[in-house]
């Protein structure tokens, strides 16, 4: 066979010879897979991308574990506090037991004051009671005009004399029914609220009895003609007699009522003054009408308590005001 017919093949693209020398080259590795796998020595491979992303996984888990710790943690104290106030919560039938209680215990400070000024019965009827009539003058006599007249006049001693000995006792009973339902801040504000409504009825007491009385019955005593005699019911003079110290106790408590209307928002010291002129006007109207003598002094003698303790109140919700005023500045600030 001839030379010619042996001639070489031709080479291939993927032989690592050279058709133009003929010699062998290095064999190339002809993946393409290398080429990828040494791209880049900073790029993780497959499994260092996987532990990567795991790695990440497990650091947001770690995170959101911690935020749900932590959410939970703060959210305890609220759950306690919800829990403690629904575990200190009364129920109506609680609250009906305890203003049971409430009323037992007060029932029992009023006869126990009850049997003491029952022991001073006579004291209080004859002194006490008829005290203010021998003072205003002879001219008045009382008189019993049924048979069971002076028994009931005893009863009704005992009784306005109990009520007003027992009085703060009474009134610190429901103070504690009315408590529980205040914030710690109005507790605080009112530690002394018992004290001062017992300043006020006593002080309205003794002005009914020592100022108000004897001048009505001065001038009861002294009006009309000497002709007739002024003998009077004894049910008639006691009903007189605790009416106009009943009122006096309960006009007096106007500064407690102007403290617990400033504290509810309802009224202002602003309101107060403005509408000045017209209160004066109406304690005057008052005290021409309640005074039984047409004398200027003696209508003055009633209408200046009431124009002092109409003052008083303004001054009581002026200082409310003022209080209000520093708490809010302060949860602000």
């Amino acid at each position: 066979m001839s030379n010619e017919s042996q001639s070489p093949i031709p080479p291939t693209e993927g032989d690592g010879r050279s058709a133009d020398s003929g010699s062998e080259l290095i064999p190339a590795t002809g993946n393409t897979g290398t080429h990828e796998n040494q791209a880049s020595p900073d790029a993780p491979t497959e499994n260092e991308e996987g532990i990567a992303v795991s790695e990440s996984q497990e650091t947001a888990l770690e995170k959101r574990t911690e935020n749900e710790t932590e959410e939970a943690s703060e959210a305890e104290p609220e759950e306690q506090a919800v829990e403690g106030t629904e575990s200190q919560g009364m129920s109506f039938i609680d609250h009906l037991e305890e203003f049971r209680w409430r009323l037992v215990r007060g029932a029992i400070a009023f006869l126990v004051a009850a049997l003491f000024c029952g022991y001073f019965a006579d004291f209080l009827v004859n002194v006490v009671l008829i005290g203010p009539l021998k003072q205003s003058g002879p001219n008045i006599v009382l008189q019993n005009l049924v048979p069971y007249g002076q028994l009931s006049l005893y009863f009704q001693v005992v009784f306005f004399s109990a009520f007003i000995l027992s009085f703060p006792f009474l009134a610190w009973q429901i103070w504690k029914f009315v408590e529980p339902g205040l914030h710690e801040k109005e507790r605080k504000a009112s530690r002394f609220i018992i004290l001062f409504i017992s300043i006020c009825f006593f002080t309205g007491i003794a002005f009914g009895y020592f100022v108000f009385l004897p001048i009505s019955l001065k001038f009861f005593a002294g009006f009309g003609s000497p002709l007739i005699k002024n003998n009077i019911a004894v049910q008639d003079y006691i009903g007189f007699f605790l009416g106009t110290l009943l009122t006096a106790g309960i006009v007096f408590e106007l500064p407690f009522v102007s403290y617990v209307l400033s504290q509810i928002g309802l009224l202002t010291p602003a309101f107060m003054r403005f509408y000045r002129r017209h209160a004066v006007v109406a304690m005057l109207i008052i005290a021409a009408v309640v005074t039984p003598s047409t004398d200027m002094v003696t209508q003055l003698v009633i209408a200046v308590p009431m124009l002092i303790l109409y003052e008083v109140s303004i001054f009581i919700s002026a200082s409310v005001q003022r209080n209000k005023n520093r708490q809010m500045m302060q949860e602000n600030g």
